[in-house]
Formats: structure tokens, C-alpha cells, sequence
């Protein structure tokens, strides 16, 4: 029903109380029933007001249309960008690495053993656009990651299988492919699907689109759709995924991954 709802962001060191008021919600059946907090956005009567009504690829173009209205952010500015969009909750002098789950010092950043660096979740080398400012620098699919771990997964496609990753808080590997924690499934499936939604190849760089493949290499591909679908059903958005959004929404981008707001969408055009 329609209400005040409080939400908490984290904005560097301070802390933000938001009050958004949410429109009423409408029964929905399918994958949406899954997602019961995402069943309705705040900002469907703003920022997605010319996609609501629409599925398929009529519903993907208006959101590439949507968030391609972006501010980009540099490559060096990723760095302070991942300390305010992925601080800890309990310790803001830390941010959460996400395949280890583990938090660690904002100013261990870096390329050293004990570091952490800025993973490319959809891997760079996949569509050649390396740290290109554009889908190079996009805050929605770069996260924090223990340097060790970040070479493990390397530029994997992502599936199901595999063995446990040393200190990867559950991440499994096999020779093509990476599996992240349970907990960031969702998150990783969301991120992927966002980079294919954003970059349709209007804009100097690759058409990202996912497949049922391992083993992409430089092609403009990531699979496995069908396991970037069920990981997006298994674990739907938590407050640390959704505040996120709202960090790179309010303070870098001003674009938003539709697919955390929504995560039946990800159903309906796929």
C-alpha cells in the first residue's frame, strides 16, 4: 500500500536517512512474486515512467534509452567511487569485497598480495573495452576484490561447479568457468544483465549481449544466461545491493541498474 518508507544510505563517512514515498503496489504473478520488496520502485512514476507497460525487446530498448543518460566516472575515480559505494555497514573505514565477502581496509587498494583492486564483473577482456572510460569505469559492474582472488576468476565465464576459491568465501572455479558466493549470485546476474541492457553498440563500443556459453574470450559474450537467471530468481536484492544503486544513482552516475529495482524484468526480457 502506498506509505513513507525510511531508507539508510551510506554516502562516504556520513550517513543519509531518505524518506521516498512508494506507490501502490499491484498484485503480480511470476518471477516478481520472488522478489516481493522490488515488486514496486520509487522511481517508476520518474525515472522509469517510459518503460512501465512494456516487455521483450520494446522493454530493453527503453531502458537503454533510460540509463545511457549517465555521468561517467574516470578510471582513477573508480577507486574512491568503490570506497562510498561498497563501504561496510558496521565499519565505514572498510569496504566488502565481493566474492570473498570479507571486509577490508578502504586504503589497502591496490595491486599487492593483501590488496584490493577493482574487479570488472563483466570481464573487460570480453568485448575489448578494457578500462575505456564507458563500460571500462561503469561503477555497476566494477566491485571491490582481494587481488588474489580477482586473478582467479580472471576473465571466467560465470556457471555453476567447480572448486572452492582459497579465501573466496565460497566461490568455486573450473577450468572455463566462475562460480561466486550464494550470497552475491543475484548480484552478479544483475550486473551482467545491466552491462547488456547499456551497451548495444550505438556508442563506439561492443554490443554486450549474454549466451549459454563458456569459454567467450574476447567475443562481446558472457554466459550462462539460464544460471544468470536463476541466480537473479535465487537471491533477489539485499540493502547493501539497493543502497549501492542508490549511491551511484545520487552521487556519481545518475543512472540507475534497473534490474535491482526490478528484477522481474530480467524475466521479461529474456
Amino acid at each position: 500500500m502506498p506509505g513513507t518508507h525510511i531508507r539508510t544510505f551510506a554516502l562516504g563517512a556520513a550517513t543519509v536517512l531518505a524518506a521516498v514515498t512508494l506507490p501502490t503496489a499491484t498484485a503480480t504473478a511470476g518471477p516478481a512474486a520472488a522478489h516481493p520488496t522490488a515488486a514496486v520502485s520509487a522511481y517508476d512514476d520518474t525515472y522509469y515512467q517510459d518503460a512501465l507497460g512494456k516487455t521483450g525487446t520494446a522493454l530493453k530498448s527503453s531502458l537503454h534509452t533510460i540509463i545511457s543518460d549517465q555521468t561517467k566516472v574516470s578510471y582513477d575515480g573508480v577507486w574512491n567511487a568503490l570506497k562510498a559505494t561498497d563501504q561496510d555497514p558496521a565499519n565505514s573505514n572498510n569496504v566488502i569485497l565481493l566474492y570473498s565477502g570479507v571486509s577490508r581496509a578502504k586504503s589497502l587498494n591496490g595491486g599487492a598480495s593483501g590488496d584490493w583492486n577493482r574487479e570488472h564483473v563483466w570481464a573487460k577482456s570480453h568485448g575489448d573495452f578494457g578500462t575505456a572510460t564507458g563500460p571500462g569505469t561503469d561503477l555497476h559492474h566494477l566491485r571491490p576484490e582481494d587481488v588474489t582472488v580477482n586473478s582467479v576468476r580472471g576473465n571466467l565465464d560465470f556457471d555453476e561447479g567447480g572448486s572452492a576459491v582459497t579465501n573466496g568465501g565460497g566461490s568455486k572455479v573450473d577450468s572455463d568457468s566462475f562460480e561466486p558466493r550464494d550470497a552475491v549470485k543475484g548480484d552478479v546476474a544483475r550486473m551482467i544483465l545491466y552491462m547488456a541492457v547499456r551497451y548495444e553498440g550505438d556508442d563506439s563500443f561492443a554490443d554486450l549481449e549474454p549466451n549459454e556459453s563458456v569459454n567467450n574470450g574476447s567475443s562481446p559474450n558472457i554466459g550462462k544466461l539460464s544460471v544468470l537467471k536463476k541466480w537473479n530468481d535465487e537471491d533477489p536484492p539485499d540493502a547493501f545491493e539497493e543502497n549501492r544503486n542508490e549511491v551511484i544513482y545520487t552521487t556519481y552516475q545518475h543512472n540507475r541498474n534497473p534490474f535491482i529495482d526490478h528484477p522481474e524484468w530480467v524475466e521479461s526480457i529474456w
